[in-house]
């Protein structure tokens, strides 16, 4: 039986880590460098754990305390709806919170040696996209996904949240320097297509054989797109035929509709 401490004050010095999870400011000032983040929603949790995070404690709803006797490997703490919105800053409606140790980031390299395709992000810092992004490569065959040093941070809350956990599935390293570091993608034997909606942009659906043998999809920050610069850095310009005048899509859905078309002919 898991030993559960009741939390009766918010202020309690053992919820240290989930102080003002609603602040991003702070929070992405003080997770990285404690080598931290935060987890939420069960299946989230359980996935971080499978994937080999070590977690540092756990902040359940009370009433959750005799569903979850297997978190056994760190200190678990309780506390009513009310102790937890005021501790955290928001309304935990899963019930279920855990602070995590964050693993060494891999290198550019490493990660790219055992994939066959990757996707890139440029300046990409919205946190909801960075999970959309994630959870899409993860079901539509991505391998791995390498960010500029201007990413957010996957591993933010909200980006674990969206993702449904898959930012722990799908391995990701900074690629720098940017865009030099393009090189590098290329040099490991990848075609860097860059996906924009530019008219002159080589549509998806026809890039040939060789282009999809081990492509490196470049997406960039939705509204901006990718800079002048990591364009010229790529090999080829690739775009999503549009209809009905829509000039493009959320960077996240985009995204989607491209690894589907780098994977489509995969036998599953």
């Amino acid at each position: 039986m898991t030993d559960v401490h009741l939390i009766t004050d918010p202020g309690d010095e053992r919820l240290g880590d989930y102080r003002a999870l609603t602040d991003l400011e702070l929070r992405t000032r003080w997770e990285p460098p404690n080598g931290l983040f935060i987890a939420e929603g069960e299946l989230v949790l359980r996935r971080a754990r499978r994937a080999g995070y070590r977690p540092r404690s756990y902040l359940i709803d009370a009433k959750r305390a005799g569903q979850l006797d297997d978190l056994d490997d760190a200190p678990v703490y309780a506390a009513t709806p009310e102790v937890l919105e005021r501790a955290t800053g928001f309304h935990v409606h899963r019930g279920v919170l855990a602070s995590f140790h964050r693993l060494p980031l891999r290198d550019a390299a490493d990660v790219m040696a055992s994939a066959r395709r990757i996707a890139i992000l440029e300046d990409v810092n919205n946190h909801t996209n960075i999970g959309a992004v994630f959870r899409g490569a993860a079901a539509l065959g991505i391998d791995a996904v390498l960010l500029s040093p201007t990413c957010a941070d996957p591993l933010y809350r909200r980006s674990v949240r969206v993702s449904m956990g898959e930012v722990f599935a799908v391995p990701y390293a900074r690629l720098e320097p940017w865009p030099d570091g393009l090189d590098l993608v290329r040099e490991a034997g990848f075609t860097v297509l860059a996906l924009t909606p530019a008219a002159g942009a080589l549509p998806m659906q026809r890039l040939d054989a060789t282009q999809r043998k081990r492509p490196a999809l470049l997406l960039g920050a939705e509204g901006p797109g990718l800079s002048r610069h990591a364009l010229a850095a790529s090999d080829t310009p690739v775009r999503l035929p549009m209809r009905r005048g829509v000039d493009s899509l959320n960077v996240a859905a985009a995204a989607a509709v491209a690894f589907w078309e780098l994977g489509r002919d995969d036998d599953l």
